[in-house]
């Protein structure tokens, strides 16, 4: 049986969708089929949740004594936890990783973001043997976005791309929450006045010119419907599920906000 939204929510439970069933996971580390894998770098794409969820994953690695490090290919807030590092180094990095168990590491960017590392300190990352988190892709905090012809930013070390979808963007109007909404609109053949359905979110996330856009081939692709905080937003989720599992998509994983 399928536990409530709320449930889910306060427990910080994860679904997987796999063969027509929904399996029951606590931790975001197996449900994104990272469980085992010794150097993952996991690219988070999308809209609605890449912050969360790779602060969810980074969590998870820390409590199993596993550090972890959390940059970005294009921009990211920058927190106002002491692990957060705007002028890193790799005598730094390798600091926080012995205090903290994770770095949050860019360089300073305008508006409290931070911004992609130099490639030359990205090549000593590579050397630490680390789990690799990046956010690589920007969508103003909306919940529902395409890329333009320069996203996302997928490094080809990538072994697993997170193509996060907002499930609360569904009934509102594409002008209100998507990043993009012109492009948006003319991708899903609908007025930018129309109002998000559950497909619209399945035909972005199965797309190349979507969510899978930029993922190298090697690398593992798993969507992520994120905010599932009702009954309602878990059916469409369901759904939405039942149409990529169509298309051959294979990882799928419900999440709560």
């Amino acid at each position: 049986m399928l536990r409530t939204a709320q449930d889910s929510a306060a427990g910080k439970m994860f679904y997987c969708y796999r063969d027509n069933n929904l399996y029951e996971s606590k931790l975001l580390t197996e449900a994104a089929g990272l469980t085992g894998v010794k150097y993952p770098v996991v690219s988070a794409v999308g809209a609605g949740g890449k912050t969360t969820t790779l602060r969810r994953l980074a969590d998870e690695y820390v409590q199993s004594g596993i550090p972890v490090i959390v940059t970005t290919t294009t921009h990211m807030a920058a927190g106002d936890k002491p692990w957060f590092l705007t002028e890193p180094s790799v005598e730094k990095i390798e600091d926080m990783l012995e205090r903290y168990g994770q770095v949050w590491a860019g360089l300073p960017s305008s508006s409290g973001k931070i911004k992609s590392l130099p490639a030359e300190m990205m090549k000593e990352i590579w050397n630490m043997a680390l789990p690799i988190l990046i956010e690589a892709d920007g969508s103003r905090q909306l919940p529902l976005k395409i890329p333009a012809d320069h996203e996302p930013v997928i490094l080809p070390e990538t072994t697993h791309v997170l193509s996060v979808y907002g499930l609360d963007s569904i009934g509102q109007k594409l002008s209100e929450v998507c990043f993009r909404p012109e492009r948006a609109a003319v991708f899903l053949k609908k007025n930018i006045s129309d109002r998000v359905t559950a497909e619209d979110i399945a035909l972005l996330a199965a797309s190349y010119r979507g969510g899978r856009k930029g993922c190298p081939d090697s690398a593992v692709y798993t969507v992520v419907l994120n905010k599932a905080d009702d009954e309602m937003l878990v059916k469409e989720a369901v759904g939405i599920c039942r149409t990529l599992s169509d298309t051959g998509i294979q990882r799928i994983i419900i999440s709560g906000c």
